[in-house]
């Protein structure tokens, strides 16, 4: 399964028509998940069910894509089964109880609900919550695959704007010759990791470069009226770097680790519990800025 996302551009009332399709995706999986709290012996079918009462009790359900409803619910099940197998495995600690969500930033429909343009450049949504025609633009080429191969698609909202994202269904293989080469990876806080050839790569440690900068855009935050215009502008500008930083440690970890597995054939590191070891409040700030999880990932 690849992802695909491109950048999506359309008219403020198409913003607005966005935002209120990922509030009632919300509102359907909280009431999924309120649904198996008050009902003993809830499953996924059950679920599925209750989309369509939502819909006839309230209008605003009903004009998001039935498929979109469904997709909903499965992201409320998602949570619960999650639940499920943690309690089985005897994890210790919180077993991640389905919470209500407080804060939704996507929407996902499935092969229904939306219509690709055939220049591939747009993408117009067909259910009653007005949406419409959203210009795409983006660097990959969705010529390649069929309309068909297209399982899902998800309107992403983050602070800087909105993506579209295509989820195909695809079979991807690369054939890499072996190299004969075998390592072992220890990573740090001091560099980034050390392997057994004693080649050490040094942790950019993005967080603490730009650490001032984003104290300032709080402190500016923290100055205004609460529910004014001026704190939500500076909201998004301190969500703006927020997202800057995380995308610098993504793209540093993946292709670091992109590199590592191209050139050798086995590669052993340590097996970290970085859940556990985030409760030190004094390396909490720098194991999280190290994106160990995604470097292994």
């Amino acid at each position: 399964m690849l992802v695909f996302e491109f950048k999506a551009y359309g008219k403020s009332a198409q913003i607005k028509a966005i935002d209120d399709a990922i509030r009632t995706a919300q509102f359907i999986r909280n009431s999924c998940i309120r649904l198996w709290m008050d009902v003993q012996g809830t499953g996924k079918n059950d679920l599925q069910k209750y989309c369509a009462v939502l819909a006839a009790n309230f209008p605003f359900a009903n004009e998001l894509n039935s498929m979109a409803r469904q997709s909903s619910a499965e992201r409320a099940w998602a949570s619960i089964t999650r639940f499920y197998n943690n309690c089985k495995k005897g994890i210790p600690g919180l077993k991640g109880y389905p919470q209500f969500q407080k804060d939704c930033r996507s929407v996902e429909y499935k092969i229904s609900g939306w219509k690709l343009a055939l220049n591939r450049k747009s993408i117009t949504f067909t259910d009653k919550k007005g949406i419409g025609q959203l210009k795409l633009k983006g660097t990959r080429d969705l010529h390649f695959y069929q309309i068909n191969q297209i399982k899902r698609v998800r309107l992403v909202k983050r602070a800087d704007g909105y993506y579209c994202q295509f989820c195909i269904d695809v079979n991807r293989q690369e054939n890499i010759e072996p190299s004969g080469n075998t390592i072992g990876l220890d990573v740090g806080l001091k560099e980034y990791y050390t392997d057994s050839h004693g080649v050490m790569v040094e942790n950019p440690k993005f967080l603490r470069i730009g650490q001032k900068v984003l104290k300032r855009s709080q402190r500016r935050v923290s100055r205004k009226v609460k529910g004014s215009k001026n704190r939500g502008k500076a909201r998004q500008v301190l969500g703006k770097r927020h997202l800057k930083i995380s995308r610098k440690r993504k793209d540093h970890a993946i292709k670091l680790a992109r590199c590592v597995v191209q050139s050798n054939d086995l590669i052993a590191y340590e097996d970290l519990r970085i859940k556990n070891m985030v409760r030190n409040h004094c390396l909490a700030k720098s194991i999280n800025d190290a994106s160990w999880y995604q470097f292994r990932v």
